[in-house]
């Protein structure tokens, strides 16, 4: 499967943030989208899943030699800031999703199987929402999107705010779970976009363009990325 997006453009104000953005992203690989902050991440990832109207483009699933544009269930989003409906309890919010979706979902486990997998501890599955943590949040946002397991998973910075072992266990979740689907991880910070991703993808003057991860423990490799985002800056 390779999700392809072609000729993406998007302008605010008259400024092109996206200019005639063409490239492929192939499945079982975890891409660190590496700009800096105002660069255009988010709006890409906007653009992909429908949020704003693009100026010009197409998002197109490649697979088993079809063509077709992407559909909302392709796509997962997790944001930086998690959104969950805080009146439910964890186990209410797993219960309802699953309800909802039953159709479309395959090998349906039960709620305890799924709060394994992430590691929320019994005592606090049937808490409200709102007393979760910013960790805790993160993690339900995922769990959301292991359960509806879409061919693109979008992470929009998720890892930023949270601590240590965390965001330690958030890497090994997502590495266990890039096989058979395409996943995008948004970051502004270098090194975690080497520890974590296969293929890093720079987002600068509006474009994109790949870099090979072979050379990110060069020095020279890293002072060219700083470089790069260093003059889309002075622009």
């Amino acid at each position: 499967m390779r999700f392809t997006v072609r000729n993406l453009t998007k302008s605010y104000d008259g400024k092109e943030v996206l200019k005639g953005i063409n490239f492929t992203f192939e499945e079982g690989r975890i891409y660190g989208l590496l700009g800096r902050n105002g660069a255009g991440k988010t709006t890409f990832f906007n653009c992909i899943n429908r949020d704003i109207k693009v100026d010009s483009g197409q998002f197109l699933i490649e697979d088993n030699g079809q063509s077709r544009e992407i559909i909302s269930t392709d796509v997962g989003y997790v944001l930086s800031t998690p959104t969950v409906p805080e009146f439910l309890t964890g186990r209410e919010f797993l219960k309802f999703f699953i309800d909802i979706n039953e159709k479309s979902i395959t090998d349906i486990k039960t709620p305890d199987e799924y709060f394994d997998f992430v590691s929320i501890g019994e005592d606090d599955r049937d808490k409200l929402l709102k007393d979760y943590s910013h960790g805790m949040k993160n993690k339900m946002q995922m769990l959301i999107n292991i359960i509806a397991k879409p061919n693109i998973l979008l992470l929009d910075e998720p890892l930023t705010s949270l601590d240590v072992v965390v965001a330690e266990e958030m890497k090994q979740l997502l590495r266990s779970l890039k096989s058979g689907r395409i996943t995008i991880f948004s970051t502004h910070i270098l090194d975690l976009a080497i520890d974590l991703c296969d293929e890093i993808v720079l987002l600068s003057h509006g474009e994109l363009e790949s870099v090979e991860k072979n050379y990110a423990d060069d020095k020279a490799f890293r002072e060219t990325i700083i470089e790069a985002l260093t003059e889309e800056n002075n622009e």
